[in-house]
């Protein structure tokens, strides 16, 4: 089983939500789709759903089109962020319901519900009601109700949003172990970058109704495709620095920042770097600290500390007034308005044309 956009595009009157979108999901694969609000996400979510029907394209489960079907003839469960529980039958009652439709036996309905309460762990709680339960009881319930029905795919919308930091980390890892085993190609809508990063095979990056890039998690992360992908991916947030290219030979590029030289070694990427007015991008945790003014560092003022507990986040300033952040290891001291020298490691630093799409 796979589901396929084709060309998809969906308008409300003026407003293009969704624009000239293709996107496929395999069987047993996890897919995301991340951006930020009213990027389109989530009517995307809808149309694969039966929800909205496309202005435009196609939607195909396993190469049958099933563009103007209905939910119920596309059999798919959807994970909503608000759960969607039925707040006065139990657990067990609630596991239950959907499983009326397919005509199924008492004793095949009680053992889908224990395989599901088993899976979720939610075997102490079925005799409960809704308002009986905690928040992190309720999602399992929500995802048990999905996965108890054997449907085509699943689908969730910010299925974590409304749990706190501790449930979440739990509840990621419990959705991930589940979706590992059933096989059935699966789209979950999220904000969270972290959540995406984490549960994805594939994060879709969408942007007013575009998809901006497609890939693995380590793939959008050290590779973003434009300047975009790199400020939305990574906390903290992207460095992204204007320099001018002052200079290619061969493989190697000479670059002006903030009145200091930096080299580097873009391999067959240099000769695409035709523009005089590039983008550096560079992550927090990308530079290393040296005493004193070098070769390929920048030099700049520390403005703001904030510890992380194991790492420690510099908020500083170049001559040029343009803030760079960066992450040292708790160890590494730094007072506010020291000056330090950054050496950016040249493995990891992007480098976007004037276009803001990526080069090297």
């Amino acid at each position: 089983m796979t589901i396929e956009l084709r060309n998809v595009t969906k308008n409300f009157g003026q407003f293009t939500a969704v624009r000239d979108v293709d996107l496929r999901v395999d069987a047993g694969e996890v897919v995301c789709l991340l951006g930020p609000s009213g990027c389109g996400k989530t009517t995307m979510l809808r149309m694969i759903a039966g929800l909205e029907t496309p202005s435009a394209g196609e939607v195909f489960f396993a190469e049958r089109n099933v563009t103007k079907l209905t939910p119920e003839q596309r059999n798919v469960a959807m994970v909503f962020q608000f759960y969607a529980l039925y707040p006065s039958l139990t657990v067990e009652q609630n596991l239950t319901f959907p499983l009326y439709a397919e005509n199924l036996s008492k004793s095949k309905r009680q053992a889908r519900v224990a395989d599901a309460a088993e899976i979720l762990q939610l075997t102490d709680i079925l005799d409960r009601t809704p308002s009986e339960i905690a928040e992190g009881e309720k999602q399992r319930v929500a995802v048990a109700r999905a996965i108890i029905r054997e449907p085509s795919c699943f689908l969730f919308d910010e299925p974590l949003s409304r749990l706190d930091v501790e449930l979440r980390e739990s509840m990621r890892a419990q959705i991930k172990e589940v979706l590992l085993g059933l096989s059935k190609p699966t789209v979950i809508v999220t904000h969270d970058q972290l959540e995406a990063l984490t549960m994805a095979d594939r994060i879709t990056i969408m942007r007013d109704g575009v998809i901006e890039q497609i890939g693995t998690p380590h793939e959008v992360f050290a590779k973003p495709a434009n300047v975009f992908v790199a400020s939305f991916i990574g906390t903290p947030q992207m460095n992204l620095l204007e320099a001018r290219l002052t200079d290619t030979t061969g493989q190697d590029a000479a670059l002006m920042l903030d009145g200091e030289l930096l080299k580097l070694n873009l391999g067959e990427a240099a000769s695409a770097v035709a523009s005089q007015e590039v983008t550096l991008g560079i992550r927090p945790r990308a530079f290393s600290l040296q005493s004193e003014t070098g070769a390929n560092s920048i030099t700049v003022s520390s403005e703001i500390i904030e510890p992380m507990g194991a790492e420690t986040l510099i908020h500083a300033r170049n001559k040029s007034d343009t803030e760079i952040r960066v992450v040292v290891p708790r160890e590494r001291r730094v007072q506010i308005g020291d000056v330090l020298h950054l050496v950016p490691d040249t493995g990891q630093t992007q480098l976007f044309n004037e276009q803001g799409k990526a080069v090297w």
